[in-house]
């Protein structure tokens, strides 16, 4: 898979190389082109944080959005949350998004994200029309956009970068030589650098803020009945099936496996649109999954099917401060 060239500086990372270039003065000429106002970004009534990343694949975003919408409610926010509805089939866009959504119609992140928050929700590929939607529906006064970081169209307050701290940048190159979308130098131009999982390092004047991603009771799919780890291994055995179709899959895997599970591995690309019949393994023992693939297989009448759900833990205050500097840009 070109995901695995991506890590190292190897003979396919260095054939593509003249694509990345390429694909660099491209980036380069539209970022500029905005800079200079020769496209126009636009506002909406509400401020915008986006939550986004410079690479290719699963860093923790949907954690992240998760713990901020939960974040500023606390503080007495109203915020709504936009997306692009990543492998929705819906035929008309922007959609409205509600826990009773269709995965296959809005996207499986965008389904797991009103059920885990309860904000408002609407997706489509044009995020200022989503955000617009968003904003004349709802009576939201912080917009949150899942992803979108080189969606320039859209003006933003706010940006945070989450990077996967174990795979950070891989070898370095843009595509499709390498995993960035956009060079390193752009994490010197955003608010916060959150390092999901890795050791804390430097950008300039942007220093890195440390997310972790915490267990929490693992609950069966069709019943909703929920059980910590080691009540679980007491009833069921550690022996485990685990399923993830997200951007890193290996991370879930090692979770379980520090939880002192004994996992046989069943990684899918992200998105994946499971079928009943990639769940049919051996029925006596359970299958493990992630909150993103459980919105997509709760149709199945499989008795074995379990989920693991994880919650992102960031310093004490961080919330207070995204508050503080988007006042200080919006206000």
């Amino acid at each position: 898979m070109i995901e695995s060239a991506w890590q190292h500086r190897g003979v396919v990372a260095w054939m593509l190389y003249p694509l990345s270039r390429l694909f660099a003065l491209i980036a380069a000429t539209r970022r500029l082109l905005y800079r200079l106002n020769l496209l126009k970004s636009y506002r909406v009534g509400a401020p915008i944080i986006v939550v986004g990343n410079i690479t290719v694949g699963g860093s923790g975003k949907t954690p992240m959005v998760v713990w901020l919408c939960r974040e500023l409610q606390r503080l007495g926010k109203n915020p709504g949350i936009i997306s692009r509805g990543y492998g929705g089939q819906a035929e008309s866009w922007p959609q409205d998004v509600t826990t009773e959504s269709d995965p296959q119609m809005v996207g499986d992140e965008a389904v797991l994200l009103a059920h885990r928050t309860g904000c408002p929700m609407v997706v489509g590929a044009d995020r200022v029309a989503a955000a617009q939607m968003l904003y004349e529906k709802h009576p939201v006064d912080i917009i949150i956009s899942d992803d979108g970081l080189q969606h320039y169209r859209m003006h933003r307050d706010i940006e945070l970068v989450v990077v996967d701290g174990e795979r950070r940048f891989g070898n370095g190159f843009l595509l499709p030589a390498g995993p960035l979308r956009e060079p390193l130098k752009r994490l010197k131009k955003v608010d916060f650098v959150i390092n999901n999982g890795g050791s804390l390092n430097h950008h300039g004047q942007t220093e890195e803020v440390a997310m972790s991603l915490q267990p929490q009771q693992l609950y069966h799919l069709k019943s909703r009945e929920s059980v910590g780890m080691d009540e679980f291994i007491q009833r069921l055995g550690k022996t485990v099936h685990a399923v993830a179709g997200i951007g890193n899959p290996a991370r879930f895997f090692n979770l379980l496996s520090e939880q002192g599970f004994a996992v046989t591995e069943h990684p899918f690309i992200d998105h994946h649109p499971f079928q009943q019949s990639d769940l049919q393994l051996s029925p006596e023992l359970p299958i493990i999954m992630t909150e993103k693939d459980a919105v997509k297989c709760e149709k199945f009448p499989l008795d074995n099917l379990w989920v693991l759900p994880v919650e992102a833990e960031l310093r004490d205050g961080f919330a207070e401060e995204i508050i503080q500097r988007l006042e200080n840009k919006y206000g």
